[in-house]
């Protein structure tokens, strides 16, 4: 009988674990999930800006040269 009640501490102890590596998971995937959305948003605003200044510029006008000529 004691091994069995060895081996259900031994199970119990694993359970415990495996419980606070699902927390810590589940933990880092939200995280990682707000950066996303936090980064997705700028992506747009930074492709709306982009796009806004594309719409400003007329295509049949040259570019002027870089400043460093």
């Amino acid at each position: 009988m004691s091994d069995d009640g060895a081996r259900i501490d031994r199970l119990e102890i694993r359970l415990t674990e495996q419980d606070q590596a699902i927390e810590d998971l589940n933990r880092t995937i939200t995280e990682q999930w707000r950066i996303i959305d936090r980064l997705t948003r700028q992506v747009a605003v930074l492709t709306e800006h982009v796009e806004e200044a594309a719409g400003r510029t007329d295509p049949r006008t040259p570019e002027p040269p870089p400043p460093h000529y």
